[in-house]
Protein backbone atom coordinates (compact mmCIF):
# COMPACT_ATOMS: atom_id res chain seq x y z
CA UNK A 1 0.00 0.00 0.00
CA UNK A 2 1.05 3.34 -0.87
CA UNK A 3 2.35 5.00 2.39
CA UNK A 4 1.46 8.75 3.47
CA UNK A 5 2.12 12.03 1.01
CA UNK A 6 2.78 15.24 1.62
CA UNK A 7 3.27 18.05 -0.38
CA UNK A 8 5.00 21.55 0.94
CA UNK A 9 7.41 23.95 0.24
CA UNK A 10 10.43 23.98 2.72
CA UNK A 11 14.24 25.32 2.63
CA UNK A 12 16.89 22.88 2.62
CA UNK A 13 19.15 23.20 5.92
CA UNK A 14 21.36 20.33 6.26
CA UNK A 15 22.75 17.39 3.45
CA UNK A 16 25.16 15.00 3.71
CA UNK A 17 25.95 11.69 1.78
CA UNK A 18 23.70 8.29 3.11
CA UNK A 19 23.90 4.89 2.30
CA UNK A 20 22.56 3.04 -0.89
CA UNK A 21 22.93 5.82 -2.72
CA UNK A 22 20.36 8.05 -1.05
CA UNK A 23 21.31 11.75 0.11
CA UNK A 24 19.93 12.98 3.60
CA UNK A 25 18.62 16.13 3.42
CA UNK A 26 17.05 18.68 6.61
CA UNK A 27 14.21 20.82 5.23
CA UNK A 28 12.16 23.07 7.34
CA UNK A 29 8.77 23.59 6.38
CA UNK A 30 6.50 26.29 7.79
CA UNK A 31 3.59 23.72 8.13
CA UNK A 32 5.66 21.09 9.41
CA UNK A 33 8.83 22.47 10.77
CA UNK A 34 11.64 20.30 10.30
CA UNK A 35 11.70 17.08 8.47
CA UNK A 36 14.10 14.23 7.72
CA UNK A 37 14.25 13.71 4.14
CA UNK A 38 16.15 11.00 1.75
CA UNK A 39 16.28 11.71 -1.92
CA UNK A 40 17.61 8.89 -4.23
CA UNK A 41 20.58 10.05 -6.07
CA UNK A 42 19.74 9.06 -9.91
CA UNK A 43 22.50 8.14 -12.36
CA UNK A 44 20.15 10.18 -14.89
CA UNK A 45 18.92 13.56 -14.69
CA UNK A 46 15.29 13.19 -14.37
CA UNK A 47 12.15 15.84 -12.94
CA UNK A 48 12.54 13.75 -9.50
CA UNK A 49 16.34 14.27 -9.34
CA UNK A 50 16.77 17.94 -9.28
CA UNK A 51 19.81 18.50 -7.20
CA UNK A 52 19.00 20.19 -4.23
CA UNK A 53 21.73 22.79 -2.57
CA UNK A 54 21.80 24.46 1.01
CA UNK A 55 19.19 27.40 1.54
CA UNK A 56 17.07 26.39 -0.82
CA UNK A 57 14.18 27.54 -1.12
CA UNK A 58 11.73 23.99 -3.06
CA UNK A 59 8.44 22.68 -3.51
CA UNK A 60 8.78 18.98 -2.16
CA UNK A 61 6.79 15.73 -2.97
CA UNK A 62 7.08 13.27 -0.37
CA UNK A 63 5.86 9.78 1.09
CA UNK A 64 6.78 8.19 4.48
CA UNK A 65 5.85 4.67 5.31
CA UNK A 66 7.16 5.35 8.88
CA UNK A 67 4.88 7.74 10.00
CA UNK A 68 6.63 10.51 9.35
CA UNK A 69 10.11 10.01 10.65
CA UNK A 70 11.73 9.92 7.56
CA UNK A 71 10.09 11.13 4.55
CA UNK A 72 11.36 9.74 0.37
CA UNK A 73 11.49 12.86 -1.80
CA UNK A 74 9.15 11.56 -4.54
CA UNK A 75 9.82 14.68 -6.57
CA UNK A 76 11.81 17.94 -5.98
CA UNK A 77 11.36 22.15 -7.53
CA UNK A 78 14.15 24.71 -6.64
CA UNK A 79 11.61 27.43 -6.04
CA UNK A 80 14.41 29.96 -5.07
CA UNK A 81 18.41 29.18 -5.03
CA UNK A 82 20.69 31.49 -2.35
CA UNK A 83 23.25 31.30 -4.31
CA UNK A 84 25.26 34.50 -3.10
CA UNK A 85 26.01 32.96 0.10
CA UNK A 86 28.41 31.02 -0.85
CA UNK A 87 30.43 33.44 -2.26
CA UNK A 88 31.38 34.89 0.59
CA UNK A 89 33.55 32.31 2.80
CA UNK A 90 32.26 34.06 6.35
CA UNK A 91 28.70 34.25 5.25
CA UNK A 92 28.70 30.47 4.32
CA UNK A 93 29.87 29.61 7.51
CA UNK A 94 27.77 31.75 9.64
CA UNK A 95 24.55 30.78 7.74
CA UNK A 96 26.06 26.91 7.73
CA UNK A 97 26.24 27.48 11.74
CA UNK A 98 22.32 28.67 11.74
CA UNK A 99 21.00 26.87 10.20
CA UNK A 100 22.58 24.04 12.00
CA UNK A 101 21.08 25.17 15.05
CA UNK A 102 17.41 25.25 13.26
CA UNK A 103 17.70 21.72 12.45
CA UNK A 104 18.66 20.25 15.70
CA UNK A 105 15.79 22.35 18.01
CA UNK A 106 12.39 21.46 17.47
CA UNK A 107 10.28 24.61 16.66
CA UNK A 108 6.82 24.69 18.10
CA UNK A 109 3.63 24.45 15.65
CA UNK A 110 2.77 28.12 16.45
CA UNK A 111 5.76 29.59 15.97
CA UNK A 112 6.95 27.36 12.51
CA UNK A 113 6.10 29.89 10.28
CA UNK A 114 7.60 32.83 11.94
CA UNK A 115 10.37 31.03 11.46
CA UNK A 116 10.20 29.97 8.04
CA UNK A 117 9.83 33.80 7.25
CA UNK A 118 13.25 34.27 9.58
CA UNK A 119 14.75 31.75 7.58
CA UNK A 120 14.28 33.36 4.30
CA UNK A 121 14.92 36.82 5.42
CA UNK A 122 18.61 35.78 6.99
CA UNK A 123 19.03 33.81 3.96
CA UNK A 124 18.42 37.36 2.02
CA UNK A 125 20.63 38.80 4.19
CA UNK A 126 23.59 36.78 3.98
CA UNK A 127 23.54 36.74 0.44
CA UNK A 128 23.74 40.70 0.26
CA UNK A 129 25.39 41.81 3.57
CA UNK A 130 29.24 42.56 3.91
CA UNK A 131 28.60 41.94 7.78
CA UNK A 132 27.73 38.60 7.89
CA UNK A 133 28.76 38.47 11.74
CA UNK A 134 25.34 40.87 12.42
CA UNK A 135 22.97 39.04 10.46
CA UNK A 136 24.13 36.00 12.54
CA UNK A 137 23.50 37.88 16.08
CA UNK A 138 20.48 39.35 14.87
CA UNK A 139 18.82 35.95 13.66
CA UNK A 140 19.41 34.35 16.79
CA UNK A 141 18.28 36.51 18.74
CA UNK A 142 15.43 36.73 16.40
CA UNK A 143 14.92 32.88 16.61
CA UNK A 144 15.52 32.52 20.70
CA UNK A 145 12.77 35.34 21.08
CA UNK A 146 10.08 33.97 18.46
CA UNK A 147 10.49 30.72 20.37
CA UNK A 148 9.39 32.24 23.60
CA UNK A 149 12.41 33.01 25.85
CA UNK A 150 13.08 36.12 27.41
CA UNK A 151 15.83 37.18 26.06
CA UNK A 152 14.85 41.20 26.16
CA UNK A 153 14.05 40.81 29.60
CA UNK A 154 16.54 38.68 30.89
CA UNK A 155 19.72 38.64 28.50
CA UNK A 156 19.31 42.26 27.48
CA UNK A 157 18.22 43.79 30.78
CA UNK A 158 21.49 41.34 32.25
CA UNK A 159 24.18 44.07 30.36
CA UNK A 160 26.20 46.81 31.17
CA UNK A 161 24.23 49.97 30.35
CA UNK A 162 27.08 50.44 28.02
CA UNK A 163 26.39 47.06 26.29
CA UNK A 164 22.90 47.61 26.17
CA UNK A 165 23.28 50.48 24.29
CA UNK A 166 25.68 48.83 21.49
CA UNK A 167 23.25 45.59 21.20
CA UNK A 168 20.11 47.83 21.18
CA UNK A 169 22.01 49.69 18.19
CA UNK A 170 23.14 45.90 16.76
CA UNK A 171 20.15 44.51 16.58
CA UNK A 172 17.86 47.06 16.33
CA UNK A 173 19.11 49.21 13.16
CA UNK A 174 19.98 47.91 9.48
CA UNK A 175 22.66 45.85 9.26
CA UNK A 176 24.35 47.78 6.39
CA UNK A 177 25.55 50.97 7.71
CA UNK A 178 26.52 49.90 10.98
CA UNK A 179 30.44 50.70 11.41
CA UNK A 180 30.57 48.90 14.43
CA UNK A 181 33.79 46.68 15.17
CA UNK A 182 33.70 42.70 14.13
CA UNK A 183 35.64 42.07 18.10
CA UNK A 184 31.98 44.31 19.64
CA UNK A 185 29.81 42.05 17.66
CA UNK A 186 31.83 38.93 18.71
CA UNK A 187 31.61 39.98 22.20
CA UNK A 188 27.89 40.24 22.12
CA UNK A 189 27.40 37.21 20.79
CA UNK A 190 28.99 35.14 22.94
CA UNK A 191 27.28 36.51 25.90
CA UNK A 192 24.08 35.58 24.02
CA UNK A 193 24.95 32.30 23.28
CA UNK A 194 26.14 31.78 26.93
CA UNK A 195 22.88 32.87 28.22
CA UNK A 196 21.00 30.07 25.82
CA UNK A 197 23.00 27.53 26.78
CA UNK A 198 22.58 28.27 30.56
CA UNK A 199 19.25 29.32 30.70
CA UNK A 200 17.08 27.84 27.81
CA UNK A 201 16.50 24.06 25.94
CA UNK A 202 18.36 25.66 22.83
CA UNK A 203 21.04 23.09 21.25
CA UNK A 204 24.00 24.68 20.29
CA UNK A 205 26.87 22.37 20.86
CA UNK A 206 29.65 24.42 19.50
CA UNK A 207 31.69 27.17 20.10
CA UNK A 208 30.93 30.56 18.83
CA UNK A 209 31.04 30.65 14.96
CA UNK A 210 32.02 34.08 15.13
CA UNK A 211 35.13 35.89 14.51
CA UNK A 212 36.86 36.70 17.64
CA UNK A 213 39.44 39.63 16.06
Amino acid sequence: MPGQQLQTEALVLTRKPSADRFQQLTVFSAQHGGLLCLRRLATKTTSTSAILDLFDETDLYLETSNEGRTWFIKEARVLLRHEAIGRSYDALRLASAFVTIIARNPVHEESRAGVYRLLQQTFAAFGSTSRPDLVYLKALYCFARDEGYPVKQEWWQGLTAAARASASEMLNQPVEGQAVAPAAVAHLTHRLEDYLRAHTEILLDFASPSPAS
